[in-house]
């Protein structure tokens, strides 16, 4: 089942994806949002299978906006240094334990939305990675039961300004910049999907720049969710995008960077694409007070 969030008519609503059409969930079924709806996923998932074979209120996917699934998740986490051959291209040491780090919720934002190279850089690179999304509280969870935990299965790009990743060990400031969190176009739920043998593939434009298979990922998503539930409680929305292979920009030769005019598309068998264009950052954006962020929906 594929779960999404889309704007129509000017709405927010959550709907059931079928090939070219989303079905809109009733908000007398879940009013609430996303994370609210993953919560009860156990509990409603006949009601909604129920809705997705009956489809009689579907609509033209290019009709609605995708959103995000998740717009803020109270935790954003990153794992580095997760495919052997995107180590092999970096030189660095195999891990013995995941290296991990925050993305900060507001750089989340929509497929097809822009992506914005900054002003004060322009070493702007991309990272197409899987993602799981947490449906159920958990801590101290084993990695035999893990797979309980998990809600389903998105895509992320982790967008990386890479002189500001450097600038600090934690990597958090580089990881971060508003728009640097492209995520969809929506969640595959664990029920349909095995997410230890999935192809994945990243264009920037017309080029196939990385090409892996989720099977090489050194620890896998259950491993992920049981080092982090080791530590902290887990929660409904929370969102491990889990590392990406070989490929990234940073180690061509010449460097490969995004750039504005760009489109960066991230293809992972059994979810489906996400695809954003690249922009310059506009001048002035500033602001102080109570006026949204101008770089995400």
């Amino acid at each position: 089942m594929k779960l999404a969030r889309f704007l129509y008519s000017g709405k927010q609503q959550l709907g059931i994806v079928t090939e070219q059409h989303i079905t809109p969930i009733p908000s007398t079924l879940c009013s609430g949002s996303m994370t609210e709806l993953l919560c009860q996923l156990n509990e409603l998932r006949p009601l909604l299978e129920t809705i997705e074979e009956s489809a009689h209120q579907a609509l033209d996917l290019d009709q609605v906006t995708l959103l995000a699934p998740v717009p803020q998740p109270e935790k954003f986490i990153g794992v580095g240094l997760n495919y052997a051959d995107h180590i092999a291209e970096t030189g660095l040491q195999t891990p013995e334990f995941p290296t991990l780090f925050n993305k900060q919720s507001s750089c989340v934002t929509d497929p097809g939305a822009p992506i914005y190279r900054p002003n004060l850089s322009n070493k702007l690179d991309y990272e197409g990675e899987l993602a799981l999304v947490i449906g159920q509280y958990c801590r101290n969870v084993s990695v035999a039961d893990a797979p309980r935990a998990i809600a389903g299965y998105t895509i992320v790009n982790d967008v990386s300004v890479r002189d500001w990743q450097i600038k600090s060990p934690t990597w958090t400031l580089g990881k971060s910049f508003d728009s640097h969190g492209p995520m969809g176009p929506w969640i595959v739920t664990s029920d349909s999907l095995e997410p230890h043998n999935l192809e994945l593939r990243t264009w920037l434009n017309d080029e196939l720049r990385q090409h892996s298979n989720t099977r090489h990922l050194i620890f896998n998503c259950y491993q992920l969710v049981a080092t982090l539930s080791a530590v902290c409680t887990l929660k409904p929305g929370d969102v491990i995008a889990t590392g990406t292979c070989s490929g990234v920009g940073v180690k061509m030769k010449p460097r490969g960077y995004m750039k504005p005019g760009d489109q960066v598309t991230i293809e992972i068998e059994g979810i489906g694409r996400l695809s954003n264009p690249v922009l310059q950052e506009p001048e002035g954006n500033s602001f102080i007070g109570s006026a949204p962020p101008v770089l995400n929906s």
